[in-house]
């Protein structure tokens, strides 16, 4: 593991992720759960920081968040520790 971090392969493999998922959309729930929150989404979009589409001008059309971007501004998860049987 520590080789990954001496010869910055951590650092190659994560921009061939982040660009192989360049044409991929997650959706706004999806997008919202990985950031942290609506509220820090829409503060993303508003800043620029996530491009989206909005493919229907309907009040209740579905946006699409480009994948790259929300992997970029993803927040840290909380582990859930299980108890052992």
């Amino acid at each position: 593991m520590t080789t990954m971090l001496v010869d910055n392969t951590a650092a190659i493999l994560l921009e061939n992720i982040l660009l192989a998922m360049e044409d991929e959309c997650f959706s706004k729930d999806l997008s919202a759960k990985i950031v942290g929150g609506e509220g820090k989404l829409n503060k993303l979009i508003e800043n620029g920081s996530i491009r989206f589409e909005k493919p229907t001008n309907k009040q209740n059309g579905k946006w699409f968040c480009k994948a790259s971007d929300v992997l970029r501004h993803c927040a840290r998860q909380k582990r859930i520790k299980r108890k052992k049987i």
